[in-house]
């Protein structure tokens, strides 16, 4: 498993835990950024390992390449001296330490790589590490003023409702205010029923009819008297 992804693991699993609990936004940001920080700890911790074991392994070629060196002179020293089998056996020497050489040498190349990794991935991470930083700064500003503004604006939303509410039901007793003195002005007087309104109406035009008689009647003993004299 890369470093990243495990890093990514580890993350993910202490962001849904916290998650879990609703913790706020600036402790996750704290959260991933302490995971990188060991993780970048850890990385750095390994890469060292490996440039010790790096170390072991040059030395050791430096004497493998010394015995080869060695076991080749000792070769020509018995040709020189007419022991072939002397030579032979120095030859034989210096075949098994150039296989050493040649493990040894294998082992130093996949090492180089592993810290050719070591350091891709320290650099990687160094810069993701200063880019959370920089964005932590960003978004708990962004957090503390999402939040005052979010407070204040339930506040406002909250006053404004209760002040609309206030008026409302201010009104509403005024009204109802008005209504009763209204309905107090009514007491104690009789129902008038749409009957006796109707027989209102009907005496009205009664009157009225005697009335218009009476001036004609009147009219006419004018006229009389008129006559007579």
């Amino acid at each position: 498993m890369g470093v990243f992804s495990r890093l990514s693991d580890i993350i993910n699993a202490n962001i849904n835990a916290v998650l879990e609990k609703a913790e706020d936004p600036e402790k996750i940001i704290r959260l991933m950024i302490q995971e990188m920080e060991d993780t970048l700890v850890e990385v750095r911790t390994s890469a060292a390992k490996c440039i010790a074991e790096r170390k072991q392994r040059q030395r050791a070629l430096n004497r493998l390449d010394k015995e080869v060196e060695d076991w080749e002179r000792k070769a020509e020293l018995a040709l020189d001296k007419n022991r072939d089998d002397l030579a032979r056996a120095a030859l034989h020497e210096k075949s098994i330490s150039q296989k050493r050489q040649q493990a040894v040498t294998e082992e130093l190349s996949l090492l180089e790589e592993h810290l050719a990794q070591f350091n891709d991935d320290i650099t990687r991470l160094q810069q993701k590490l200063q880019d959370a930083k920089n964005r932590q700064r960003s978004l708990v500003m962004r957090h503390k003023h999402a939040s005052t503004k979010l407070k204040a604006s339930e506040q406002f939303h909250s006053d404004k409702l209760a002040d609309v509410l206030f008026r409302f039901e201010n009104a509403e007793r005024r009204i109802e205010d008005i209504e009763a003195r209204g309905e107090a002005m009514e007491i104690g007087r009789p129902e008038r029923q749409v009957g006796t309104e109707i027989e209102d109406l009907e005496r009205n035009d009664e009157v009225n009819a005697e009335l218009e008689a009476l001036k004609q009647r009147r009219q006419k003993v004018g006229k009389t008297a008129d006559q007579s004299s």
